[in-house]
């Protein structure tokens, strides 16, 4: 695999990252659900790519404590700045979407709060709690922060037993301060294994993007230490940039260096790994087999 630290950057797209464009009517009553909801899914804040495929299939991943992030992270489309205060009614609207969704899982992620004493922990416990309320055979998976590597914050979300406890790494340690500032890699490390301590039984996830501008070495260092961090589950998708203002592609990963990605992941211990160029977090979610 090349050195991806190469200054020369990719001219265009590849073909493998080509997508159809929305359309079709559940996707555009999803919408107007979303809408008469008040609610907020990371599929638009983050302009994720797949968001025709999840909305057409009628699944989506539910943004919640708003959509203002309180970080300026180099690579997310999400609105940055000063967020507005808890509605405390959105756990309810949420549980109602996803029963109105009809989904088998429910993906729940949220913006970095770092002006809440918690870091938005008891929104996610109020959430999970109104989605069992509401739907008990539906399993659920949280995305969250890193709550600046608070224990009580972990806990208060691990206390709401969600079936799967994701939080992204999102890039090697070398790239933190230009891609994730305010954010620290062994904090991201230390939410992983204190989930673990707390709930040992529980599935806990993370994920990385590629073309950033890290080595083939790096990717491989931070699958161990995740691996180390009690991390089982794994998702590698390549990085693309969502405006001019955010970190520029240094390159793409071709379909079959994710291949290859996903090979290694598994030798290191994975017991359930998605890589591929448009794979992201909640991509095709579900609870993994253990």
């Amino acid at each position: 695999m090349p050195d991806s630290r190469d200054p020369r950057r990719p001219a265009g797209r590849p073909d493998w990252l080509k997508v159809r464009l929305p359309s079709g009517e559940t996707y555009f009553g999803l919408k107007r659900m979303m809408r008469g909801s008040e609610l907020h899914t990371v599929c638009e804040s983050a302009l994720c790519p797949n968001i025709g495929d999840c909305w057409g299939s009628g699944t989506a991943t539910f943004l919640i404590l708003g959509n203002t992030c309180t970080r300026r992270c180099g690579y997310c489309a999400v609105a940055k700045g000063h967020p507005k205060g808890l509605d405390l009614d959105e756990p309810s609207r949420v549980a109602a979407a996803v029963s109105q969704m009809g989904i088998a899982h429910a993906v729940v992620t949220s913006v970095t709060r770092d002006d809440l004493p918690d870091g938005g922990a008891e929104a996610f416990n109020r959430t999970i709690r109104a989605i069992r309320q509401a739907c008990p055979r539906t399993t659920i998976e949280v995305l969250v922060p890193d709550f600046r590597g608070r224990r009580e914050s972990v806990q208060c979300v691990v206390d709401a037993r969600p079936d799967v406890f994701n939080h992204n790494i999102e890039t090697v340690p070398r790239l933190f301060r230009g891609i994730r500032p305010g954010a620290d890699y062994a904090v991201s490390l230390d939410v992983l294994r204190i989930a673990m301590d707390l709930d040992s039984g529980m599935i806990t996830k993370s994920g990385i993007m590629v073309g950033l501008g890290e080595t083939e070495g790096e990717l491989v260092a931070v699958f161990e230490d995740l691996h180390r961090a009690g991390c089982r589950c794994l998702t590698v998708g390549q990085y693309l940039q969502p405006s001019r203002k955010l970190h520029p592609v240094m390159r793409y990963y071709s379909p079959e260096e994710f291949r290859e990605l996903k090979r290694v992941a598994e030798k290191i211990g994975f017991t359930n790994v998605l890589s591929g160029p448009l794979v992201r977090s909640s991509y095709h979610a579900s609870v993994p087999p253990t």
